[in-house]
């Protein structure tokens, strides 16, 4: 299985975990991040990353 990571912000980490819920069908690993990374929803500073 392809493992694929979302970066997200802090309002759209729900999002971010029920994506990779739904995808992968198994309990995402969420990390905070100290990256300078955007937001895959919005493009503003990533808080985690979300995966499996």
């Amino acid at each position: 299985m392809e493992k694929k990571q979302m970066a997200c912000c802090l309002e759209h980490v729900e999002l971010a975990l029920d994506i990779a819920v739904d995808e992968y069908e198994t309990a995402p690993v969420m990390e905070k991040t100290t990256e300078t990374l955007s937001c895959e929803f919005c493009q503003n500073q990533a808080a985690y990353v979300v995966g499996n």
